[in-house]
């Protein structure tokens, strides 16, 4: 057959069986959609953004480096303001065509009742620019301009770092565009007054140009970087001065690469997996079409090219219908992102014909490979075999399916216990990617697995009185491959539903067992914007405390240098190390953290490990701000994940944050004292005081909330699975409407047929169930040593019911459906339909 021949051959296929490539459609069509959604996300995650609203009204922003420039490489974002000397906004300002030059800093304020406020002096509002709709500029420390609801002279407190101030309102102002309701509001307070509340000096967060008449943005921008060119500094225009305007833009971005790209991944694994399944169970049922070819002379070649013609059309067609969906799930994904913090509601995301090119070339490349796979043991076999095959299915694998299916198995064992001898991330990473590859194992030496199982469930069965019960042991021994196509997406889906929400809930236990041991002191207190260090102070110096411990969390950059240097972020924790001994207990294993002070650093075990460094080594990392630092180790301690891997001297940290004030302060009371230094801060007011007890509740409730990132994107990888377990059996099931056929036409009820078929679904999930359950427990026990040290991971028992509830239904509930809407037709007309 030439090549025009096997085109039409290939497209009256597709006609007349519809049902088979409808099934390969689904399976095409979902994984182009989750593809092209999760592409969307990560170029997102390299050009989305926000809009700028207070930076609006100046057309060139300058700011300092923001991330660390990596060649050939994503650049992570520093967490902490990088600041601009004071003088560059005289030098900017003396540059032809800037008609105003307003450097900007900003201060955390909160209302008694929590609210959260962003304080700003009044000359920064030229860059919105806000316009006074009633009343004056502030001039005096007492006074403030606000931007939302107030009224002229009334009084007002606001709270910085937990300290309360008077203010009466001078001035109400509105910018062009409204306030966001999801940010903090703006107010303004007089230039001197909030340089008194800054705690960098004469530093600026950024400097506005407004030019004059004639002077194009992008032009002012090249000469303010010529102007500065001793000064590591970014210009920013247009839309990407919300990137300058908004510190949490370039988080966002991070944060949104990472998760895109860790779960693309998997679902490209996933989409590969089960489109490669589906075809390979459309093609094995038409084995006997093969044959037929194979003996009237089709070469092995001209078999590939069909099969391979025949997926091409519908796969192109499948992937160029999903992408536009891919756009729609994009848009949901973003939303619930922003739902869990990861996003902030104005995040923009980044629209362009690329996610929807490489969804459209993976879907199809996917399905042509999977093609190519499954289309060799037909091509392959000899005339005489394929027609003996197509009437019975054969009892064994191929040894090169065995070998590699084994091999794949050891891997996958193998990375799953990388975890006790490997701490650390690289340690879970390959805990939880272990997962895949024993499916994959499974995949590859399912039907051997199945003959097993049902050997032993088929004897149960044989030994029933039931006609049915016998005649459903005999069909399952005598169709091992085409049960284990049936049973490998419904193991798939359980074994990936575990490892996914396990190892989460595993690695919060751990965190919260660990902050619930290591925090030693009685009392926690945190404020809103922050606590000051007179607040501090304060507190410290009451009768009844006997230490007070001031703890600021922020972020750290470490390069590891080699062949392949790579940069990881570390949580950074800055304490007192004079106060830490009663108030935090790190779990030292090598060195003292009293001796803890300038120039010195304490590390997890984990983090030691990956950097390599041991006590009294050196260690550079960049702090918050980009600082680069090069601190010595004087202890390594094993509570890293509930309080981070890097702990500084407060002293050093607190200088390279955006704002200087502590996040809590951990109390230690004198004997018996615990009640009345409680009610002693309480009264200071804007300060909320908790026991360790209450303070480890309220973590564990703010990481449910994180968590519900993780859960909505295995949702969507867990409806995709769905999908295909429910595509996979429900082509598997109408295939054999000609045997349903038969059995009626012998004698057999159809309520026999379905008692049948109820019992061969009983053996499908059964085997899934517990297969699925195998495969994730080597994953999850990783895990749980690698952040425990023991393997014994978190299992809700009803999450877990949950997970095997729903996959019992859905595998269950798709064989019932097929087989009814097999046996609703007349067996004599059934018996002659074309297989």
């Amino acid at each position: 057959m030439r090549g025009p021949r096997l085109r039409s051959l290939a497209h009256a296929n597709i006609r007349q069986r519809r049902g088979g490539f409808a099934a390969v459609f689904v399976a095409v069509f979902c994984a182009a959609v989750l593809t092209c959604s999760l592409g969307i996300l990560f170029e997102s995650g390299i050009r989305g953004g926000i809009t700028p609203h207070r930076y609006a009204g100046a057309d060139v922003v300058v700011g300092a480096a923001q991330a660390l420039d990596i060649r050939e490489d994503f650049d992570p974002p520093y967490v902490e303001r990088a600041l601009l000397p004071g003088a560059v906004v005289d030098s900017l300002a003396d540059l032809p065509g800037v008609r105003a030059a307003v450097g900007d800093i900003g201060v955390p304020l909160a209302t008694d009742a929590g609210t959260l406020l962003e304080g700003h002096g009044w000359a920064s509002a030229a860059l919105a620019p806000y316009r006074l709709t009633s009343g004056r500029a502030p001039t005096a420390s007492t006074e403030v301009v606000v931007t939302g609801e107030g009224r002229l002279g009334d009084r007002i407190t606001l709270r910085h770092g937990g300290i309360g101030s008077e203010y009466t309102v001078v001035g109400v102002a509105a910018a062009p565009s409204p306030e966001r309701s999801d940010r903090p509001g703006t107010v303004f307070l007089s230039d001197v007054h909030v340089r008194e509340l800054w705690p960098h000096g004469d530093r600026v967060a950024a400097v506005g140009l407004v030019p004059d008449v004639g002077f194009d943005a992008r032009s002012l921008a090249a000469r303010a970087r010529d102007t500065l060119a001793g000064v590591d500094v970014r210009t920013y225009t247009g839309d990407a001065r919300g990137n300058a305007e908004f510190l949490d833009a370039g988080v966002s971005r991070s944060e949104l690469m990472m998760l895109s790209g860790s779960f693309a991944g998997l679902a490209v694994l996933i989409a590969m997996f089960v489109v490669a399944s589906t075809l390979s169970l459309s093609i094995q049922q038409r084995r006997r079409e093969f044959a037929l070819l194979r003996a009237v002379g089709a070469t092995p070649g001209q078999i590939h090219r069909l099969i391979g013609g025949e997926v091409l059309v519908v796969a192109g067609a499948a992937a160029l219908v999903g992408v536009g969906p891919g756009y729609l799930l994009a848009h949901f994904l973003r939303a619930q992102f922003a739902e869990a913090g990861v996003l902030s509601s104005d995040f923009g995301l980044a629209y362009s014909p690329l996610p929807a090119v490489v969804a459209v070339l993976i879907a199809v490349a996917t399905a042509r490979i999977a093609a190519a796979i499954a289309a060799r043991r037909p091509a392959r076999l000899d005339p005489t075999e394929a027609l003996r095959e197509s009437a019975v299915e054969p009892e064994s694998i191929g040894r090169r399916r065995l070998r590699t299916g084994l091999v794949i198995g050891v891997v996958g064992l193998a990375t799953s216990l990388m975890p006790v001898v490997l701490p650390g991330q690289a340690a879970l990473a390959s805990a939880g990617s272990s997962a895949m590859m024993l499916i994959i194992s499974v995949a590859l030496i399912g039907p051997m697995l199945v003959s097993g199982a049902i050997h032993r469930i088929g004897g149960l069965l044989r030994r029933s009185s039931s006609q049915a019960l016998v005649l459903a042991a005999a069909n399952s021994g005598a169709r091992a491959r085409r049960l284990a196509a049936a049973i490998t997406p419904l193991a798939l889906a359980i074994a990936i539903g575990s490892v996914q929400l396990f190892a989460q809930d595993t690695i919060a236990t751990a965190a919260e067992n660990q902050t619930r041991s290591g925090i030693t002191a009685d009392l926690v207190v945190t404020a809103p914007s922050g606590l000051a260090p007179t607040l501090v102070e304060t507190i410290a110096t009451n009768p009844a405390v006997r230490e007070a411990n001031p703890i600021i969390h922020t972020q750290a950059l470490h390069t590891t240098e080699g062949e392949t240097s790579y940069t990881e972020p570390y949580p950074v924790q800055g304490v007192d190390p004079a106060a830490t001994r009663s108030t935090l207990d790190l779990d030292i294993r090598d060195g003292d953290l009293g001796h803890l002070r300038d120039g010195t650093i304490a590390l997890s075990t984990d983090a030691a490990f990956v950097m390599g460094a041991g006590v009294g080594d050196p260690v550079p990392i960049r702090l918050g701000d980009g600082t680069l630092v090069t601190p010595t180790v004087v202890a390594t301690y094993s509570r890293g994940l509930g309080f981070g891997d890097v702990t500084l001297p407060l002293s050093l940290v607190r200088t390279h944050t955006t704002t200087g004030l502590a996040d809590m302060l951990l109390v230690s009371t004198e004997p018996g004292r615990i009640d009345e230094a409680r009610s002693a801060i309480a009264a200071m007011g804007g300060v909320a005081v908790s026991d360790r007890a209450e303070f480890v509740d309220a973590i564990r409730e703010q990481r449910l909330e994180q968590a519900w990132v993780g859960v909505v994107a295995i949702a969507v990888l867990l409806a995709y699975l769905a999908v295909a377990v429910v595509n996979t059996l429900v082509l598997a099931t109408v295939e054999r409407r000609r045997e349903f056929a038969l059995l009626q036409l012998v004698g057999a009820s159809t309520r026999q047929v379905r008692r049948m078929m109820g019992a061969e679904a009983t053996i499908v999930v059964t085997v899934a169930a517990v297969i699925g359950s195998v495969v994730a427990l080597p994953p999850l026990a990783g895990v749980a040593v690698a952040v425990s040290g023991y393997p014994i991971p978190s299992i809700s028992p009803a999450v877990y019911a949950l997970i095997l509830g729903v996959t019992v239904v859905l595998g269950a509930g798709a064989i019932a459906i097929a087989t009814r809407a097999a046996l609703s037709r007349d067996p004599v007309v059934a018996v002659g339909v074309r297989e």
